[in-house]
């Protein structure tokens, strides 16, 4: 058998620089190939305009509150558009979320360099030193944005507060009054008035007279008067009150002291106590607390209590809630008094509307039962049980401010009322009131 002349070779083998060599090309190339990926990324967030930028920003601060996500994004944006005003008061506004105050000022006063005038701008600068307890700063940021923006819904209110906080409580009832000629149905123009609506002058005077007719209670017609003076104190107004009363064929006075004061921009406070020495025309002692909170959406909540004395003390507890809306103020509020063998209570729904400023409205009440806070029938809970028998009252009230310092009142009020069981009657009350403010 002949043999192939075909010869085998073994296969040759890379020396070790050939493989170091290999290693380093393929290393390269993956170098390139990343490189190349990143750049894509970087070219496609660029070709993402400031406007887009700006609107991923704020729904990442909005949406998600990822504030240092839309810090970052915003910060991109004004590389690509450093003089867009928006996006450069939106990052101070920022800022201000994320307690970095200096850091939003250096950004506001930027664009107040090119930009005076812009309403927006004059509302986060302002809004920022007030939140960070500035007022006097905040005052003069808002007030030359309100030179500029005269009619600014936003300035107005905001300049409103700041006029509160810095307790230019005349102030602050000027500019609210002019917002909501401009503005009438500002929901939050109208609570923070209604807040205002007590210490809103630095002196008042107040007269009234009140006529209550009885078809079967009783065989007299019941007169009551009241004298007034309120001064506005640093953190409230004081008020000090004469009431006189013919109950009965008999007459008595009551010396009473009312005090509101402001507890923080949340919080104020009604405390009252008064003094009279004819028992049987009115309580000997009588006192009363409320706390009240302004809440958010134009809510207002109170708790407190009343206490009427005559030889024996009669507390009563009562809460309430408020909401403003529009020209519309609407309040639901109940009486408890409990006793060892039962709960009496009395329930009352009021609403306003409003036609001017916080003295201006029209007034409904609806209601059952007793209420200590007023005069007209707060003897009735000497009468033992009598405070427990049914009554329902309906009333109308009109108030009307005559070039601002002049206030009229007028009010209309009848009352069915169970004072022996089985027996009822009904009352009317007929009254007049007038305040000066100065």
């Amino acid at each position: 058998m002949e043999h192939s002349n075909i010869e085998f070779h073994p296969a040759k083998k890379m020396s070790l620089t050939e493989i170091n060599y290999s290693l380093v090309l393929r290393g390269i190339l993956c170098l390139i190939v990343l490189f190349s990926l990143s750049t894509i990324k970087i070219s496609a967030q660029e070709t993402e305009s400031s406007d887009e930028l700006f609107i991923k920003a704020r729904k990442l601060a909005f949406d998600d509150k990822n504030y240092i996500k839309a810090i970052a994004l915003t910060k991109q944006a004004l590389i690509q558009s450093p003089d867009y005003a928006d996006i450069r008061i939106f990052l101070g506004r920022l800022y201000t979320w994320t307690d970095k105050p200096d850091s939003a000022r250096i950004e506001f006063k930027k664009v107040l360099e090119k930009n005076q005038g812009y309403e927006d701008l004059y509302l986060a600068y302002g809004s920022m030193e007030y939140w960070n307890k500035n007022p006097e700063e905040a005052f003069k940021i808002v007030s030359e944005g309100i030179r500029y923006n005269e009619k600014s819904e936003s300035l107005l209110l905001l300049g409103a507060k700041i006029f509160l906080d810095l307790k230019k409580f005349e102030e602050a009832n000027l500019t609210l009054r002019h917002l909501l000629k401009l503005y009438p149905n500002s929901t939050q123009a109208r609570a923070l008035a209604g807040t205002l609506g007590n210490i809103g002058s630095k002196n008042r005077i107040g007269f009234s007279y009140d006529y209550v007719y009885f078809d079967k209670q009783f065989d007299d017609p019941w007169h009551l008067g009241s004298i007034d003076y309120s001064r506005q104190t640093g953190i409230g107004p004081l008020t000090a009150r004469v009431n006189f009363a013919n109950r009965f064929k008999t007459n008595g006075t009551q010396l009473e002291l009312d005090f509101y004061p402001r507890i923080s921009n949340t919080f104020y406070a009604y405390m009252s106590g008064g003094y009279s020495g004819n028992v049987g025309v009115f309580p000997e002692y009588r006192a009363g607390f409320s706390l009240y909170a302004n809440l958010p959406s134009a809510f207002e909540a109170e708790a407190g209590f009343r206490m009427l004395s005559f030889n024996d003390q009669t507390w009563i507890y009562t809460a309430s809630l408020g909401k403003y809306h529009e020209n519309f103020w609407f309040n639901l509020r109940t009486f408890l008094s409990p006793s060892s063998n039962d709960i009496s209570q009395s329930v009352a729904f009021s609403t306003r509307y409003y036609f001017g400023g916080a003295n201006d409205f029209l007034s409904l009440v609806v209601g059952t039962g007793l209420s200590p806070d007023n005069p007209r029938n707060n003897l009735l809970y000497n009468n033992g049980n009598t405070y427990k028998l049914k009554s329902n009252n309906i009333s109308l009230g009109y108030r009307k401010s005559i070039k601002t310092t002049n206030i009229l009142i007028f009010k209309a009020s009848l009352e069915n009322q169970q004072y022996l069981p089985d027996t009822r009657g009904n009352q009317l009350e007929l009254g007049i009131g007038y305040m000066k403010l100065f």
